[in-house]
């Protein structure tokens, strides 16, 4: 029997019990969402979401890089002419489902990286397939290296800001060093052009490593936290219906705006008998 759904603001007091967080509007269908979470310890709640955009303002303007063409996840498959303005509640719907089940299959959304693609010369129109390019580079890696992948992201842009994307990834402690130690490799090899500093920013998810294992109550909180940043851009409906407490216009997206790992996707889920 599912438990009952509390009409509350889903990204409101973090002290709130665990049961009660990351729920949808009860007029969904889709009914409800919850973040899972173990024996709570003492540390110090160090939610960090430093990993905006100020680099925006000293961004190029130039050509577009030279992305490495192939078959990549995500955006990169959608129609180059598609356009956005804002997060629609759908997609809000599905990347809160994404979140809640990456930690039900023990894959908890562990790590935020943002990436500024146009500081690293890529433009608007190529943003998709840059950001679909670097999920493919990551996930093979991951496999290489035995473990599986997670992953949702969100593409925002506007005036001030540049195009950049939000990424929530799944990375096990053992594997961080490797991971960002691959990062500027792969983005010279998506722009063809040199890493310019900066323009990649990652951070566990509540400032330390380890959290989802050590502390899952906290790391909990800290991902209800992030992933409300992420939903910030969305628009009135869905900030109405979620009642979403961050709220930023989230700029002019060409291509796919969100997406998510297959293996969080809705597919994935129905299969699991999880949301939508």
């Amino acid at each position: 029997m599912n438990a009952p759904i509390h009409k509350i603001a889903i990204f409101g007091n973090v002290a709130a019990p665990m049961h009660r967080r990351l729920k949808l509007h009860r007029n969904r269908k889709d009914g409800e969402v919850s973040i899972r979470g173990g024996r709570s310890k003492t540390i110090e709640n160090s939610t960090s979401l430093e990993n905006g955009t100020p680099i925006a303002n000293d961004s190029p303007t130039g050509d577009a890089a030279n992305i490495v063409h192939g078959r990549a996840r995500g955006g990169a498959r959608n129609r180059a002419d598609r356009e956005s303005i804002a997060l629609n509640g759908n997609q809000v719907a599905n990347l809160i489902h994404a979140a809640r089940h990456a930690t039900a299959i023990g894959l908890p959304l562990n790590r935020m990286i943002t990436i500024h693609w146009e500081a690293a010369g890529v433009a608007l129109d190529h943003m998709a397939t840059a950001t679909g390019k670097y999920l493919d580079l990551f996930t093979k890696a991951l496999r290489r290296w035995g473990s599986a992948a997670a992953w949702l992201w969100v593409h925002e842009g506007g005036a001030g800001k540049g195009g950049h994307c939000h990424m929530l990834i799944h990375v096990p402690e053992s594997l961080v060093a490797k991971v960002s130690g691959s990062q500027k490799k792969w983005l010279r090899r998506i722009t063809g052009l040199p890493y310019r500093k900066g323009v990649i920013k990652s951070k566990p998810v509540g400032g330390l490593l380890g959290l989802e294992t050590r502390n899952p109550d906290l790391h909990a909180v800290n991902l209800e936290t992030v992933v409300g940043y992420l939903l910030k851009g969305a628009d009135s409906d869905a900030i109405a219906e979620f009642e979403l407490q961050r709220i930023e216009a989230g700029g002019r997206i060409v291509g796919k705006r969100c997406g998510t790992s297959q293996n969080i996707g809705p597919k994935a889920r129905a299969a699991w008998g999880d949301g939508i």
